[in-house]
């Protein structure tokens, strides 16, 4: 499967969750080890007239759970993939679109992750995000624990 197959396939989906339609995600790319999505302020507001927290973190925990889905799928595994726990800090509000990049977190690669999935018929992993202001800075950071089981 080509790249572009592979992103079409994780857009449809994400897409079939209505939160993420909802929220309207949009998946940006998947380079330097790095899973960008993002969304319009507008469906994302707060009362304040910046960015509110619930999609904040819901856009970093799909930048997450897409990440390891599509390290899977590309290894050519199905698995079902869930954020066991994670943390976040909001650093800055944040008044523009969210874009949002989730990145490997720990010691260790993804070609251990993948061979201990294929092994045990599952494995786990800590993933980084972050939600970036027009500047460049972070206006929030999550730090998560995602498990992927096989299926069946």
């Amino acid at each position: 499967m080509s790249q572009s197959d592979s992103l079409a396939a994780l857009r449809a989906h994400l897409h079939a969750i209505p939160q993420v339609r909802a929220m309207q995600v949009e998946v940006v790319g998947d380079d330097d080890g790095r899973l960008r999505l993002s969304a319009p302020l507008a469906p994302n507001i707060n009362d304040k007239g910046s960015a509110f927290g619930g999609s904040l973190i819901s856009l970093m925990t799909l930048a997450g759970w897409s990440l390891t889905t599509r390290r899977l799928t590309d290894a050519g595994l199905e698995a079902d993939v869930y954020v066991a726990d994670s943390q976040v800090r909001y650093l800055a509000p944040l008044e523009d679109n969210l874009r949002a990049e989730a990145y490997w977190l720990e010691e260790g690669d993804w070609e251990t992750f993948v061979a201990t999935f294929r092994q045990r018929g599952r494995a786990r992993c800590r993933i980084a995000a972050c939600v970036r202001l027009p500047g460049g800075g972070e206006a929030t950071v999550f730090s998560g624990r995602f498990v992927a089981v096989a299926r069946g």
